[in-house]
């Protein structure tokens, strides 16, 4: 996993977590716009989630976040 996307799915669970509490669930597309302007980034997070990890469409953030820390 690039640093990039690394920095951008801790970003993004730091950002849900705050909001929403420790039980706020995410699907990979949370870490990405509405339109497809990184596609490279989009896959690379896909095939992360769902290839390499196996995960469901929807995981707890605290998760996410625990398993990307680890890297």
């Amino acid at each position: 996993m690039t640093k990039e996307l690394k920095n951008k799915i801790i970003a993004v669970c730091n950002q849900k977590i705050a909001q929403k509490g420790t039980h706020v669930g995410l699907s990979f597309y949370a870490f990405f716009a509405n339109k497809n302007d990184n596609p490279e980034l989009l896959m690379e997070a896909a095939t992360w989630w769902i290839l390499t990890q196996k995960l469901d469409h929807f995981e707890k953030a605290v998760k996410i976040k625990e398993l990307v820390q680890d890297l």
